[in-house]
């Protein structure tokens, strides 16, 4: 097993348990706990998790963003539910933007079954998911790739997304918070995910129940940019209020 291999599935084990022990990785992975305790020190070091005695805690800092192949891995049932509602708002002939979130990969599975959409992504990886899609238009935004995330950033990017008008802009975000709106952890993330939102006509905003409450460094907008939440369970009365509040309609599944 690479290195880099072992360390994703710690951080998988982390995000599950919030914390590991260093004698028990090293008999999970078949390593010694030397191996184990440079794993943790490069993991610590990148601000991934935090060194204990004996082992290492998750980093919750919701500034901190783990690998893409980690975070496609959280919540998969909630994803899962955000993007069967999602699927249901989209017609055949559609023309769609789609973000680089986790959450857009079960979006993009779980819509190849429409007919002629045009679907603008600056994600690599939902290319390569809809590539075998007949009679649908696939747009890249072009830009610069982020190491580590499969997504295109850049001027160049927001710029060419600038371009089109479309009917729906479907992302997600790091945080939600009633004061200080829709967040996420990259100043690059977040205007793409804005130009987004200035070229549509119905912006969607895709988010698991772990991001209300949580703000991250860099706004993507505020509620008043908002028409639809889709989220994996109710968000509690609050919540619910306050979009009413703002026009946005919030879908959720029935318990």
């Amino acid at each position: 097993m690479l290195a880099l291999e072992r360390r994703n599935l710690i951080l998988e084990k982390l995000q599950e348990d919030k914390r590991v022990v260093v004698s028990e990785l090293s008999q999970l992975y078949n390593v010694s706990e030397e191996t184990i305790r440079r794993d943790l020190d490069k993991l610590d070091k990148d601000g991934l998790a935090i060194k204990s005695y004996g082992g290492a805690i998750i980093n919750e800092n919701n500034n901190i963003d783990m690998p893409f192949n980690v975070r496609k891995k959280k919540n998969v049932v909630g994803k899962q539910k955000i993007a069967e509602i999602i699927a249901s708002m989209i017609s055949n002939d559609d023309h769609i933007m789609i973000d680089a979130s986790t959450t857009a990969v079960f979006i993009c599975k779980t819509i190849k079954s429409k007919e002629r959409l045009t679907v603008i992504t600056n994600s690599i990886e939902n290319i390569i998911e809809l590539s075998d899609v007949s009679d649908w238009n696939i747009v890249s935004s072009g830009g610069v790739l982020k190491e580590g995330y499969l997504a295109l950033v850049g001027t160049n990017a927001v710029e060419r997304i600038g371009s089109f008008n479309v009917e729906k802009a479907i992302f997600s975000c790091k945080g939600i918070e009633l004061k200080r709106g829709v967040t996420d952890t990259n100043e690059q993330f977040a205007q793409i995910k804005h130009a987004m939102m200035k070229a549509s006509d119905q912006v969607i905003l895709a988010v698991d129940s772990s991001k209300f409450g949580k703000v991250s460094f860099s706004k993507i907008g505020s509620f008043a940019d908002i028409d639809v939440i889709v989220t994996d369970k109710n968000p509690g009365a609050e919540w619910l209020q306050a979009f009413k509040q703002e026009g946005i309609t919030c879908l959720y599944p029935e318990e």
